[in-house]
């Protein structure tokens, strides 16, 4: 099975120069941990994640400063990508190498989808893989 099999391409994006206090607000409609961060031109710069979220909270940089700061100063980077033709199972592989909840999928350098652990074990319980 391929990561175009089960990855999804419906996603919640952040913009790098947005503050984090409008990022925390898209994270929770999109009902998500983490979104990708893109840039003026749309390309892919980095994550954002409920982790770094936290991180920034618990270094004391919390709600106050959560409006000053942009997204690009508090984001996860290199932003970690698999092609919508690899292996489910080499993606699976990567996570778990890498300490990461989700890949995002790229195609000739353009975003097209996210995969996530919970899209692996998902099909492995529906009996997909």
């Amino acid at each position: 099975m391929k990561v175009a099999d089960l990855m999804k391409t419906k996603l919640a994006l952040v913009n790098e120069d947005v503050s984090v206090a409008e990022a925390i607000v898209s994270l929770a409609d999109a009902r998500v941990h983490g979104v990708p961060v893109v840039n003026r031109r749309g390309r892919l710069v980095g994550v954002l994640s409920s982790s770094d979220i936290l991180q920034t909270a618990a270094e004391g940089e919390g709600e106050r400063r959560f409006a000053e700061l942009q997204v690009r100063d508090i984001m996860t980077t290199p932003p970690q990508t698999v092609g919508p033709n690899e292996d489910v199972k080499k993606a699976a592989e990567q996570m778990l190498e890498l300490d990461v909840h989700r890949l995002f999928v790229e195609n000739d350098g353009e975003l097209v989808g996210v995969i996530a652990q919970s899209d692996i074990v998902r099909a492995i319980a529906t009996g997909r893989l």
